[in-house]
C-alpha cells in the first residue's frame, strides 16, 4: 500500500514538471509581460508620465486613436485609470506562472496546481470583463483603442493557456468555479458600466465637459486678443488635453476664444473646416496663420501671438 501510493505520489510530481506545463506557463509569462507593458503604458500616458499633449485622430483598423475611450467615463475606477487595475492583474498571472518555475522540490509540486487554479479563474475574471469592455467601446462610446483590443486578446489567450496547462482531474470542479467566476465578474462589470455611463449622457451626445477653474482679468484679455486677432484651437470634445487647455484659460477666457469642435459626433462640429486645414492632432492652435499643436503655456500663446497686455495669469 505504502509503495503504491509513492508511486502515485512521484507519477503526480512528473506529471506536474511536464515539459508541456513547463511551455505554458512561459507562455502565459510572455504574454502577462506584454500585458503589463501594454496597460502600464496606458496609466503613464494618463498620468501624464509619458506620450506627448496631443489627442491623435489618425484611424487605426477604424479606432480614431485611444484618447476618447481612455478619457471616458468609463475609463477609470476609483479615481486612478482602469489601466492600473488591469496592469495589477497581470503581474498577478506573471508571479503565478513563473514562481513555480523557479522552486524546487516539493514547494514547487505543492504550488504547482494551486497556481493553476489561480491562472484559470483570474483569466476568467479578466475576459468576462474585456468582453464587457470591448461592448462598451462598441455600443457606448462608439469607438475603439488598439491597446484596448490587445489586452483583450491577450486576456482570452491567458484563458485558453490556462485551461490547456492545468491538471483538471475533476472537470466538474473547473466548470463550476468558471461558470460562477464568469456570471460574478460579468454582473459586476455590467452594472458598473451601467452606472459609469450615467454622467456622460447627462452631459449631452458631443459635449465637452465644463470647464471648472475660474479666469483672471489677463487671462480673459489674452482671450479676447488671441481671437480679436484670428487665432482659433481646434479641439474634440472628448479629448482630455483639450479641456485641460481650456481650464489653463478658466471658464469665462474660454467663452472668449474661437473653439473648433472636430469630431464628427461633437456638438456644432466643423469637421469639414479641421479637414481641410488637415488636423491631425487636438487640441491645435491656429496662430497668424500657422498650425501648432498641444497644449500651450499661455506665456507661451502670448508670444506666438505678439499679446503684449497684462501677464498676471
Amino acid at each position: 500500500m505504502t509503495s503504491s501510493r509513492l508511486s502515485e505520489r512521484l507519477g503526480s510530481s512528473r506529471r506536474r514538471s511536464d515539459p508541456g506545463r513547463k511551455w505554458v506557463r512561459v507562455a502565459m509569462a510572455v504574454l502577462a509581460t506584454i500585458g503589463v507593458i501594454d496597460t502600464g503604458s496606458i496609466t503613464l500616458k494618463k498620468w501624464g508620465l509619458l506620450g506627448a499633449l496631443s489627442c491623435s485622430s489618425q484611424g487605426f483598423f477604424g479606432c480614431n486613436g485611444c484618447e476618447k475611450v481612455l478619457s471616458s467615463a468609463w475609463g477609470s475606477l476609483f479615481g486612478q485609470p482602469l489601466s492600473l487595475f488591469g496592469g495589477l492583474a497581470y503581474a498577478a498571472i506573471l508571479l503565478m506562472a513563473v514562481v513555480p518555475l523557479v522552486l524546487q522540490g516539493e514547494a514547487r509540486v505543492n504550488l504547482s496546481q494551486r497556481s493553476w487554479w489561480g491562472l484559470f479563474l483570474l483569466s476568467t475574471a479578466m475576459a468576462v470583463f474585456s468582453a464587457v469592455l470591448l461592448g462598451v467601446m462598441a455600443f457606448g462610446i462608439r469607438d475603439c483603442c488598439p491597446f484596448c483590443i490587445l489586452s483583450a486578446s491577450l486576456s482570452l489567450a491567458l484563458f485558453v493557456l490556462s485551461l490547456i496547462g492545468g491538471e483538471w482531474d475533476d472537470r466538474g470542479q473547473l466548470v463550476f468555479r468558471g461558470v460562477i467566476t464568469a456570471l460574478v465578474v460579468g454582473v459586476i462589470s455590467l452594472g458598473w458600466a451601467a452606472s459609469a455611463g450615467k454622467p456622460a449622457v447627462e452631459l449631452g451626445k458631443g459635449v465637452a465637459p465644463p470647464v471648472q477653474a475660474e479666469s483672471s482679468p489677463a487671462k480673459v484679455a489674452l482671450a479676447e486678443y488671441l481671437t480679436s486677432s484670428g487665432a482659433r484651437i481646434y479641439t474634440a470634445y472628448w479629448c482630455p488635453h483639450c479641456h485641460e487647455q481650456k481650464e489653463l484659460f478658466g471658464r469665462q477666457a474660454t467663452e472668449k476664444l474661437t473653439v473648433i469642435e472636430c469630431a464628427p459626433d461633437g456638438r456644432n462640429s466643423q469637421k469639414a473646416l479641421c479637414d481641410t486645414k488637415k488636423i491631425d492632432g487636438y487640441p491645435t492652435w491656429e496662430i497668424n496663420g500657422k498650425l501648432d499643436s498641444g497644449v500651450k503655456p499661455l506665456q507661451k500663446l502670448a508670444e506666438l501671438s505678439g499679446y503684449k497686455g497684462s501677464t498676471a495669469y
